[in-house]
């Protein structure tokens, strides 16, 4: 087992990239605390985790608030005494450029998808450094990376996690600390079947972003969660700064 006996945090867990880490991680022998906004499918998570035989916990958390990422770091460590990995995954995609968008919009952007790795890393180090070190992963994008049409907000604050996550890594390598981030592509969560909904034509949508995916074809979140397994277990110890693109070759 890859994460056998550590703790691991994962924000964003009642859905999607989230939901099929906290499962991994689970199945791979941590104890897993799923956080997140959603009380009923995060629930859903830790049911389905038990019923596996393994153990989770639930904590109903706003990622993009501090004082409820410090209760979940307070009660994780409370609970379990540590915290070895923090998987900053909650996230949105808002769509739109930069006229279309409104200035509301791009601070729930920023606050989801940037402000919350910001307070995961400034609430769970403090607990990492005094159990000696520990694997922050996060979620950026392969928006983060590159220009996409109609995402400007969305890849300003994964770009933002991606310049964080470089600091941090410098910040605190000598206590053992390492933080990555993953940049998936396009991926089937229920976010992204949202989005295809919405556009009317589900078939003619979904069609339109496999024609663009050179893979020919959409990533999986298990997939992202088996990246994130790795940036979490001892077996990425020598990487800590850096991203790790997942994206079927879309940013080629």
């Amino acid at each position: 087992m890859r994460l056998k006996d550590k703790i691991a945090v994962i924000t964003g867990a009642g859905a999607g990239i989230g939901r099929a880490a906290a499962c991994l991680f689970a199945r791979e022998g941590a104890k897993v605390v799923c956080a997140d906004l959603n009380e009923e499918t995060t629930r859903s998570v830790v049911a389905e985790i038990f019923a596996a035989g393994d153990e989770a916990h639930f904590v109903h958390t706003n990622a993009a608030d501090s004082d409820s990422v410090a209760a979940l770091v307070a009660e994780t460590a409370h609970r379990y005494g540590r915290v070895d990995v923090f998987y900053a995954n909650a996230g949105i995609v808002p769509g739109g450029t930069v006229t279309e968008c409104s200035e509301d919009e791009w601070d729930r952007a920023m606050a989801i998808n940037a402000r919350s790795v910001f307070l995961a890393c400034k609430h769970v180090i403090p607990v990492m450094q005094a159990g000696g070190g520990g694997s922050i992963v996060c979620t950026s994008s392969v928006a983060g990376l590159v220009g996409v049409k109609n995402r400007a907000v969305y890849s300003a604050s994964k770009m933002a996690v991606i310049g964080l996550v470089k600091s941090v890594a410098l910040d605190y390598i000598q206590d053992g600390i390492r933080i990555n981030a993953i940049c998936p592509g396009t991926v089937d969560t229920p976010s992204l079947q949202g989005r295809l909904h919405a556009m009317g034509d589900y078939e003619t949508a979904l069609a339109q972003f496999i024609a663009r995916q050179p893979m020919g074809r959409i990533g999986k979140a298990d997939e992202i969660a088996a990246l994130a397994l790795y940036l979490a277990s001892d077996e990425s110890g020598y990487m800590t700064g850096t991203y790790l693109v997942i994206d079927g070759g879309l940013s080629l």
